[in-house]
């Protein structure tokens, strides 16, 4: 087995090269998430991976082995769920309240210009369709947002070099606990959607009950 306990966000520093030619692991981010765990490279070794409690591996990031060996990170295609605003009867207004509630409920979101994604749940599928949003099931990567306040140390943080202009320094709070992934997607494209969009069970086209 090849014990890794190092990890470069995003192959920061290492030259194109190396990146290039070295051999991949595929993680989906139930495991990515995690810093203890097992798993195969591209050229079959079997990996042992030790990284500091909290460490969080994303697609593109470079494990670094005990023997110096590189393993780059992808992110696996896993089941997630996509929401995008109604072109016709909504905003992407609508996509902002719907990360306002999944953000209550402590769920993981990956958050793109047009669109959410978060991991199957029917329940909060449910909730999302009866605010008129389009849900659709798909199989894709998933990189939810990290914390507000995640620590460099933990392999995502981005440093504050920038001036505030704060007369007090930032005191930063401690990463949350464990996400719940979802994905929602914003802008909508014309009906005929690729993945064949169901509103919710009182969400018909016409909507001529929501005064629009």
């Amino acid at each position: 087995m090849l014990t890794i306990n190092k990890l470069i966000p995003g192959g920061r520093g290492l030259a194109p090269v190396l990146i290039k030619r070295a051999a991949q692991v595929e993680l989906d981010w139930d495991v990515r998430q995690k810093s203890r765990f097992d798993a195969t490279d591209s050229l079959g070794r079997l990996l042992g991976v030790f990284l500091p409690r909290g460490t969080t591996a994303r697609g593109g990031d470079m494990l670094v082995a005990e023997d110096g060996s590189l393993i780059r990170v992808l992110a696996a295609p896993q089941a997630v769920l996509v929401v995008r605003a109604c072109a016709t009867h909504g905003t992407p207004f609508d996509l902002l309240r719907a990360a306002y509630h999944l953000g209550n409920r402590h769920v993981a979101l990956e958050l793109q210009p047009d669109h959410l994604k978060l991991e199957p749940d029917h329940v909060l599928a449910d909730m999302l369709r009866q605010q008129h949003l389009i849900v659709t099931e798909s199989h894709e990567a998933f990189e939810p947002e990290g914390g507000a306040y995640a620590s460099a140390g933990a392999g995502h943080g981005h440093g504050h070099g920038h001036d505030h202009g704060h007369e007090q320094a930032h005191e930063h709070a401690p990463a949350a606990a464990r996400p719940i992934a979802i994905a929602v997607v914003a802008a909508a494209p014309a009906h005929g959607h690729a993945h064949g969009h169901v509103h919710g069970p009182d969400c018909g086209h016409d909507h001529g009950h929501h005064g629009h």
